[in-house]
């Protein structure tokens, strides 16, 4: 077979099209991986929905998270052979900069996103280079593997690499969708001693009660959240975590903190930020701090806890589809429907 299935966008706010297309022939540094699950995520409403994300050119396949097995290998390829079971790291990294040669691949200064950039995993098959591949362990399904190398791998990265989080720390999570929930079951996993969630939406508030918070908060209800928070537990957060990408849910995470306490934003979006007035930030050791994307390492350890039993992300799974269903499936997460954590394709069905 020389032909396969993919989702294509041509236009933006347009519907995807299936269209039949060549299967990918490996470079001498890549391997072709047969797709059996692809996530889908907040990203890709913005490029195949909303269309405030550009993509590099159209038609393009979309899908940037994916777990599969090898179908081929190019020539060079040493490490991996045909059948193994593989997850791909969200973008093509070049395995050569300073980022990627330091273990920091998120920084990668010429990495090439799917979906984005270049054709990604909404299809049967892809191509990816073969430093970008992270083993699955036979024990951890497609579907969690697939969701993990970015709806997972993503808060972890902000919770571990960039806000430090230490065992007995309060944490505050602004915005409990996919990623929010995430942050709430891995900052409970990592030993977070008081977990707070902030979302204005109720099913997400009682989703992230039941997975480890000790307080939800409706800041549409309770405008001062972080008065609301030192009246309960006596003082600020150590860390707080922004997973929405706003002004003003910025300001809410600032306001949630403790003297010394840290701010990590996730949430992508066009706003411009302010810090408080100096004499607090600077007065109060506070720190604000981006987190984008995932390193390899993380989504390693994270398979590495999920296969040792140590987290379960069952629930994670919200919906199932059929390529032919994609349409349906980011409809439904366009729709901000609050009973979806993540919603996943197998393009082979």
């Amino acid at each position: 077979m020389t032909i396969m299935k993919a989702a294509r966008l041509h236009v933006p706010g347009e519907p995807l099209t299936i269209e039949s297309v060549p299967i990918p022939q490996p470079e001498p540094h890549e391997v072709v991986v047969q797709v059996e699950a692809c996530g889908l995520c907040g990203t890709d409403i913005h490029l195949a929905v909303d269309g405030d994300i550009p993509v590099q050119h159209t038609p393009i396949t979309l899908g940037h998270e994916a777990a599969g097995t090898v179908a081929s290998v190019g020539d060079s390829v040493t490490e991996f052979s045909t059948g193994d079971r593989v997850a791909l790291f969200p973008s093509a990294t070049c395995g050569r900069c300073r980022f990627c040669m330091a273990g920091h691949e998120s920084l990668c200064e010429n990495a090439r996103v799917y979906g984005m950039a270049q054709d990604g995993s909404l299809a049967q098959y892809v191509a990816a280079p073969s430093w970008s591949l992270i083993p699955i362990p036979e024990s951890v399904p497609s579907e969690i593997a697939a969701i993990i190398t970015d709806g997972v791998s993503t808060p972890f990265h902000a919770l571990r690499s960039r806000g430090r989080l230490s065992a007995g720390e309060s944490v505050a999570v602004v915005g409990c969708g996919g990623l929010g929930t995430h942050a709430v079951m891995l900052a409970r996993m990592m030993g977070a001693g008081f977990i707070v969630a902030i979302d204005t939406q109720e099913q997400a508030r009682d989703r992230a009660l039941e997975l480890g918070a000790d307080l939800a908060i409706d800041p549409a209800a309770e405008p001062r959240v972080g008065k609301y928070i030192r009246q309960r537990l006596g003082r600020g957060v150590d860390l707080a975590l922004e997973f929405v990408g706003r002004a003003e849910t910025v300001d809410i995470a600032v306001n949630t903190l403790d003297t010394g306490g840290r701010v990590i934003v996730v949430g992508v979006g066009a706003a411009r930020v302010q810090l408080p007035p100096l004499v607090s930030f600077v007065g109060r050791e506070h720190s604000v701090a981006g987190s984008f994307g995932m390193d390899k390492r993380d989504i390693e350890d994270l398979f590495a806890l999920v296969a040792g039993g140590r987290l379960n992300l069952d629930r994670s799974v919200s919906g199932r589809y059929a390529l032919a269903g994609i349409n349906d499936a980011l409809a439904r997460l366009a729709s901000k429907d609050t009973d979806v954590v993540r919603l996943v394709v197998n393009p082979g069905l």
